[in-house]
């Protein structure tokens, strides 16, 4: 809104109505236009709609286009260096250090670009379990990220406590602030700045809401380490007799797919915590990928798309019948549905458990269409798996992405939010498996056939069977084979799945390539496992594949 004009917005009169005493000139922000604070759902889609922020869909969606950043700015990405948190950073490239002299001024080049503007607050929680709920405040320019934050964190509408609340970490997002690269030494005029001992986090010049949700992820990635808690990118769900499965993947493995699961109840689609009592999940709601998505595969998130609410990234529809098109990828691959917990049917409403996994579940994606479909991983296999974070970088979940994946190493599987190094959480990973016997399994949701453009993706259907299999112990009266690269354990059979499904090479018209690009693979994993072997025991090491002349 121009900071020149006057005049009432439909919220106007209600925007200070459940405002904090610890106000925005508490963060050094002055002379502000209109504060609005806590608004719920309509009013911020009256807001929104008022100011030209979107538009409703069929059924209530609100739809965005987030301009030029269609996906995270991982590039873009900055850790303030400063004296509390610098030895115990993972420097490189996922955490690029900025000084604190540089942040100092760009804070204050922010708040005076606030002057005279209008900002929507948004005081909150993340982690569902009491014992590690942090609180957080969420600053934003655009009402429909005010919006995005109440759909994707927990939420309260007790005035009294919304009176006295004082966040732990604030984010501002300010897609209209852009950063100088020639002042900050930034890439780019987009920046993610995070501060840890002043636990302020700035978002500059992006309109993609994910970061907002990324950066609380980072935050608590590192924070929680020091509480006994393993920070986790990935999606939960628990089983009626109490049996908790965890889901690791990058975006676009299925991490929120295959958790949405009706015979289970989902604990949370993306990110968690397990602690010394269970696992929680870190956000009130999900954000999931909707390119291409059918409601015969999918039809708990598909009918979220339908619903009042939901907030549709990127998502195209007709302006006049208001009917979205869920395969239309003109804008971006990376088309996002954001909705609270509670629109999947299957939830527990708590958001945590007391129980602990039963199983572990790494999930890739691989583009050369020769891992099996599932494997399964004595412990230091689930290490050395863990600590490599194998999988394909889908098109559209990254800027600069072309449309073939890009075979990468993600480091615990979320590499660009692991502030620490990847050994402090394969660490707690491992201690968390052998306490509590959990079993762990890599399974491929990616070609089969031959590599992407040759082969097809393996069919959900398949990938769900195997699955099941898996949680209900079907696959531990089988017999297996040992894979003769990789070494983990194959199921030779799975109920309802074709056993030619198991066995890779089998759809390849030339096994003589098939081993190559087998062979291949097994180098890359080789390869990238040398930025990880000092420190590693021997044993996490001879986990690792050896190469066909090795054999």
């Amino acid at each position: 809104m121009s900071k020149y004009l006057e005049f009432n917005t439909p919220a106007s009169k209600e925007a200070k109505q459940l405002a904090s005493d610890f106000n925005l000139s508490n963060h050094g922000f002055n002379y502000l236009d209109r504060v609005y604070w806590n608004l719920p759902l309509s009013s911020l889609y009256e807001e929104a709609i008022f100011r030209n922020e979107g538009h409703v869909s069929d059924g209530g969606p609100f739809v965005v286009k987030t301009g030029k950043h269609t996906a995270r700015a991982a590039a873009d990405k900055f850790i303030v260096s400063e004296e509390s948190s610098d030895k115990n950073i993972w420097w490189g490239v996922h955490n690029r250090p900025f000084s604190l002299e540089k942040f100092n001024s760009l804070i204050q080049r922010l708040e005076a670009y606030a002057q005279g503007e209008e900002f929507f607050v948004q005081d909150c929680y993340v982690g569902a379990d009491p014992e590690y709920r942090m609180p957080i405040r969420i600053i934003t320019e655009k009402a429909w990220h005010s919006l995005f934050v109440r759909n994707m964190f927990i939420t309260t509408s007790n005035p009294d406590e919304l009176k006295k609340f004082i966040p732990e970490f604030t984010v501002i997002a300010a897609p209209g602030f852009k950063v100088d690269p020639k002042i900050d030494g930034t890439r780019t005029e987009t920046g993610i700045v995070l501060n840890f001992d002043s636990r302020i986090a700035i978002i500059a010049n992006s309109l993609y809401a994910g970061e907002i949700k990324k950066s609380i992820f980072t935050v608590l990635n590192y924070l929680l380490t020091y509480r006994d808690v393993l920070p986790m990118h990935c999606s939960a769900n628990v089983g009626k007799d109490g049996d908790v499965a965890l889901f690791f993947g990058l975006s676009g493995t299925g991490k929120t797919t295959l958790s949405a699961d009706p015979k289970r109840k989902l604990i949370g689609d993306d990110e968690h915590g397990w602690s010394p009592y269970g696992i929680f999940n870190f956000e009130g709601g999900c954000y999931a990928k909707v390119i291409r998505l059918s409601e015969e595969s999918e039809p708990e998130i598909y009918a979220t798309t339908k619903r009042y609410g939901t907030i549709l990234e990127n998502v195209v529809y007709d302006p006049v019948t208001r009917k979205i098109d869920l395969n239309d990828d003109s804008v971006t691959e990376n088309t996002r549905a954001s909705y609270p917990l509670d629109f999947i049917p299957n939830v527990v409403p708590e958001g945590y458990v007391r129980n602990h996994p039963k199983n572990v579940i790494l999930l890739t994606c691989d583009a050369t269409g020769t891992l099996p479909p599932i494997a399964r991983l004595n412990p230091e296999q689930a290490q050395y798996h863990f600590i490599s974070g194998y999988t394909s970088k889908i098109a559209g979940t990254e800027i600069g992405l072309g449309i073939e994946p890009q075979i990468t190493f993600s480091a615990c599987f979320g590499g660009p939010f692991m502030v620490r190094h990847p050994f402090d959480y394969a660490a707690l990973l491992k201690e968390r498996l052998m306490k509590h016997n959990a079993q762990c399994w890599l399974v491929n949701t990616g070609w089969v056939g031959g590599r992407f453009g040759v082969g097809k993706r393996i069919s959900i259907r398949h990938t769900r069977n195997l699955l099941d299999a898996a949680l209900e112990g079907k696959l531990n009266k089988v017999k297996y084979r040992k894979d003769k690269l990789f070494g983990f354990e194959v199921p030779l059979t799975c109920p309802d799945v074709p056993e030619d499904v198991l066995d890779p090479s089998s759809s390849w018209g030339n096994k003589d390539e098939y081993w190559k690009k087998y062979d291949a693979l097994a180098a890359r994993f080789v390869e990238n496992f040398k930025l990880f072997a000092k420190g590693c025991s021997e044993e996490v090491l001879k986990a690792g594949p050896k190469r066909l002349s090795q054999i």
